[in-house]
């Protein structure tokens, strides 16, 4: 039997480093735009819901397609907000329209358009494979804790991580790797029961880094639009 897989895309109004980012547009497409076209194409899903605080955002999103909306109260949508409480939210009311309990839930970021259909489906099969409680997508760390990031601790400087053995190469260091925000993905019962995206049974999926960029600022729209183009 095919498993029942929810897909979320959460986009809040009132982002700081750059203003209504989810909605802005990129070759004639509000950003949040590329993230659902992505998912729809990737023929997995049982529904693709779209969750925002704002109705000029869902209204948009609607235009280009999307039907399955959810209006997002106020108290999961400020600065202080996890992003968690806005997924299961989103499942709960999705569970409740369609009379339907899903196996799976995977939330795309809509502010890493870059990745791919095919990102999304191995990420999903590398997760199934893993039996993991969930995943999410990483790409190889710049730099590393143990010889080029430093911290003020006790109002001294010190590596971030330190280790008995002493690196005089970054690449001797173990690897490490940051969070992409791009692909969420849980078991059910382990979105539902966890407030923590770490937990003792989860698993990760590397993207390159020609992928894995996080809009957070103008500067990294700007380079999304040229690679979008």
């Amino acid at each position: 039997m095919r498993k029942k897989i929810l897909c979320t895309i959460c986009i809040r109004s009132g982002s700081k480093g750059v203003k209504n980012k989810n909605i802005k547009i990129i070759n004639n497409k509000p950003l949040v735009y590329y993230s659902f076209i992505a998912a729809k194409k990737t023929n997995i899903f049982s529904n693709i819901f779209v969750s925002s605080d704002s109705k000029n955002f869902l209204s948009i999103c609607k235009k280009f397609g999307a039907n399955d909306l959810v209006k997002r109260p106020k108290i999961l949508s400020s600065d202080k907000s996890g992003k968690i409480e806005a997924i299961k939210h989103a499942l709960i009311y999705a569970e409740k329209k369609y009379n339907i309990r899903y196996d799976y839930v995977i939330d795309l970021d809509a502010t890493s358009p870059l990745r791919t259909v095919s990102d999304i489906k191995k990420a999903y099969k590398k997760f199934i494979k893993s039996n993991s409680t969930n995943l999410f997508s990483v790409t190889n760390s710049n730099r590393s804790p143990y010889f080029n990031m430093v911290e003020i601790k006790n109002s001294k400087v010190q590596l971030v991580k330190r280790n008995k053995k002493q690196y005089l190469r970054r690449q001797d260091t173990p690897i490490t790797y940051d969070l992409n925000a791009s692909i969420y993905i849980w078991k059910r019962k382990s979105l539902i029961n966890n407030k923590n995206l770490i937990q003792n049974k989860t698993s990760i999926f590397v993207m390159p880094k020609s992928r894995s960029i996080d809009i957070d600022d103008e500067f990294d729209f700007k380079i999304v639009s040229q690679l979008l183009k």
